[in-house]
């Protein structure tokens, strides 16, 4: 069981926050987002999240990550659009590079991500629709002791552990300073079960560049607890 909650918690690290989906940041523009999940057995994990709009349809990210048993990871990623920028649907692809700290050991991670959105008018004050495919790879650290002659010898090696995630969201404004959004996270990763969530939060405009956003985290299959999120960023 340690070592099932010990896997959870590693691919927690390698969550993101909430992303912008394909919808590229503005050249010289920034988005800077600090969250927050705790769940009913006592994990907590903190994320810092920041854009940097490069050039027309390119954005540069940076996440940082770290819980509670202290796994920390960096990736930083690149995003560009890949609709032209005309039309009522976007879509975006993303890959990123980045490190780990589990255990004591720095193992390397990679992503790849391809997004889909578009918004829409008629319902309150209009809306947004996503679709984010994503995939993760990281080293996993294992060892093995082999007997060699009248001696044992520990040889350390990393094998390759991925993790593919579907994530649906759905935003509607009831009012200008009120978002409320419902994103469906699917995953599914090599021994161990597939996961469903459904994330429900409400997002306030503060005045300025300054947004809150308060929700929680329902499990629908899988082993998972029930988990409360807060977080807030800042554009400009």
């Amino acid at each position: 069981m340690r070592r099932f909650l010990g896997g959870c918690v590693f691919w927690l690290v390698l969550a993101s926050i909430s992303h912008a989906g394909p919808w590229p940041r503005d050249p010289g523009h920034s988005f800077l987002a600090l969250s927050g999940e705790f769940d009913g057995a006592g994990n907590a994990y903190t994320g810092f999240y920041a854009e940097y709009g490069l050039a027309r349809r390119r954005t540069l990210g940076l996440e940082i990550s770290t819980t509670n048993v202290g796994e920390t990871g960096v990736m930083l990623w690149y995003q560009k659009s890949l609709d032209g920028g005309e039309g009522p649907n976007k879509l975006s692809y993303s890959m990123g590079f980045g490190v780990i700290r589990q255990d004591g050991n720095l193992l390397p991670q990679s992503q790849f991500a391809l997004m889909w959105g578009r918004g829409f008018s008629g319902i309150w004050d209009g809306g947004w629709l996503t679709a984010e495919a994503r995939v993760k790879v990281a080293g996993k650290s294992e060892k093995v002791w082999v007997r060699e002659g009248l001696s044992s010898v520990e040889y350390a090696y990393l094998t390759p552990d991925a993790v593919a995630k579907l994530d649906l969201t759905l935003g509607v404004r009831p009012i200008p300073l009120l978002a409320l959004v419902n994103q469906l996270r699917l995953e599914s990763q090599k021994d161990a079960e597939f996961s469903a969530k459904l994330a429900s939060s409400a997002i306030y405009d503060l005045g300025g560049p300054a947004r809150l956003e308060v929700g929680v985290i329902a499990p629908l299959i899988g082993p998972s607890e029930a988990a409360l999120k807060i977080g807030t960023w800042l554009e400009f």
